[in-house]
């Protein structure tokens, strides 16, 4: 007989299966280091992002608030992950959802979200200052003045995003008994990050923090311009983000992202998304900074299969990620 682990556990509901991600420990894609890199698997959540918990723990303390109530409609903004962890959690709690959206919204995704019965709004036109991000926010406002019953989950600006993260970085110090050097972690709203920074602030914990921002964002005072891979950097300023909490920032560019995603599946054999592969990148530019015997620990934020006509689709790469060919063997070659 297999033997099995005496914690394995039935869970009550599919919302009790979030978090607890395992570890991974990264020996193929960083062999030859005098470091050790682990990628927690947050893609294994039920709706296949980190995200899940962010949106779990946003409605949870909504309804044990009294804020929402079987029926409402909870309106958000999201480029992908963040809308479908709600999707998932508001079918469960007997919630409406609508999502609004912009054209860097995969078509798989977009599929995802219908099935669990959400309503999309599109953003065609970026606004002039703040982009598409601001012109989704303002869609926002205007959907919760003309829908009864209506909430934001508001994950740009809701407390409880950084605060679901304190279970997320207390289950990667226990899993490796408290040793972690690095975290290197992708930015947007900055909910996740400084959620585990604030954790490791409070209880004293030496663990470097490294956000990992896309050229082009402004969340750490670089010009915006044009940004192709979506889930990481902004157009407009984070409301959690304080820099003073963290270590270091190094910016990835959308090339970097597609690397970094192949580079994991090659050598790994897991399937990721872009803004996971732009870290895997980030750890490779910054490995010079990184002592010897370091634990440096980093997300896999998503499953890649809802990029399976971006990231990891031929025609798409040549298309629209400049340089690419000369840059990345694709698996079946060019």
């Amino acid at each position: 007989m297999i033997a099995l682990e005496k914690d394995l556990k039935i869970a009550n509901n599919i919302v009790d299966t979030i978090g607890n991600t395992p570890l991974v420990k990264l020996n193929r894609l960083f062999k030859n280091t005098a470091y050790d890199v682990y990628g927690k698997l947050e893609l294994s959540n039920p709706s296949g992002s980190v995200k899940d918990r962010t949106s779990m723990y946003i409605l949870q303390e909504a309804i044990n608030n009294g804020e929402i109530q079987p029926g409402n409609t909870i309106i958000e903004s999201s480029s992908g992950n963040m809308a479908l962890g709600l999707a998932q959690a508001c079918l469960y709690f007997n919630l409406k959802l609508i999502v609004v959206v912009d054209p860097h919204l995969n078509k798989h995704t977009e599929k995802l979200l219908r099935t669990y019965g959400a309503r999309i709004e599109y953003i065609k036109t970026p606004n002039d200052n703040g982009g598409y991000l601001a012109a989704r926010l303002e869609k926002v406002q205007q959907l919760l003045k003309q829908i009864p019953n209506s909430y934001w989950s508001n994950q740009y600006g809701n407390p409880n995003n950084p605060l679901a993260h304190h279970n997320t970085i207390t289950e990667i110090l226990h899993s490796l008994n408290g040793k972690v050097d690095y975290l290197f972690m992708a930015v947007s709203t900055c909910g996740t990050i400084m959620g585990c920074a604030d954790y490791i602030s409070k209880n004293d914990i030496g663990t470097k923090i490294i956000a990992v921002d896309a050229e082009g964002s402004i969340l750490f005072g670089g010009l915006p311009k044009k940004r192709i891979i979506p889930g990481h950097g902004a157009s407009v300023r984070s409301q959690f983000l304080d820099p003073s909490e963290l270590w270091d920032n190094i910016e990835v560019s959308d090339l970097d992202c597609v690397k970094g995603c192949w580079s994991l599946l090659k050598e790994e054999g897991i399937l990721c998304g872009g803004s996971t592969g732009g870290v895997i990148s980030a750890i490779k530019k910054y490995e010079t900074n990184i002592p010897d015997n370091s634990n440096c620990v980093f997300l896999l934020c998503d499953r890649g299969d809802r990029y399976l006509d971006t990231i990891y689709n031929k025609e798409w790469l040549l298309k629209k990620i400049p340089g690419v060919k000369n840059s990345l063997d694709f698996i079946g070659g060019w």
